[in-house]
């Protein structure tokens, strides 16, 4: 019998961020790690890093999609790197590859892989998001962020 398929939580943010904000991604990345999915983002810095660094903290599996050609790039937390060479269209893999997509704070290229996420009718949670963007769900704090999302994955 085939094990199942584990859950993919895409976490996207900002390469640069706040300590306020970083503090939000770790723990996002810590709990994705706790209940047993897999975090995917980006793979640069910023949120990223803090989402992966959070999730290898708590013994967790990170894929990071690099919008260039070299895996080296990526940031220390990622176990796996997939380079793309394909710059910001590379949103469009992370909003397809992810199950649910966690968006921690960001500015207009995480504001792209949420418009290609609910494109895609994937659920989008946001944490401290300055948008007011319809179809989106907001959450107040990373346990309900990352509960939410499995619970909607798995009611699919």
């Amino acid at each position: 019998m085939k094990p199942p398929v584990r859950k993919q939580i895409g976490v996207i943010g900002a390469g640069n961020c706040s300590k306020e904000t970083r503090s939000l991604a770790e723990a996002v990345g810590k709990e994705i790690a706790t209940k047993g999915a897999v975090l995917l983002c980006g793979g640069l810095g910023g949120v990223m890093e803090a989402a992966a660094c959070g999730a290898k903290q708590e013994g967790g599996t990170t894929i990071g999609i690099l919008p260039g050609t070299c895996r080296e790039d990526a940031n220390p937390w990622i176990d796996i790197a997939i380079t793309t060479g394909m710059g910001h269209a590379r949103n469009s893999l992370i909003a397809q590859s992810s199950d649910a997509l966690i968006a921690v704070s960001g500015e207009y290229g995480t504001l792209s892989e949420i418009a290609l996420g609910l494109k895609m009718g994937k659920p989008v949670i946001v944490l401290d998001c300055k948008w007011e963007i319809e179809g989106i769900y907001r959450v107040k704090d990373p346990q309900k962020a990352v509960e939410f999302a499995l619970e909607i994955i798995e009611g699919c």
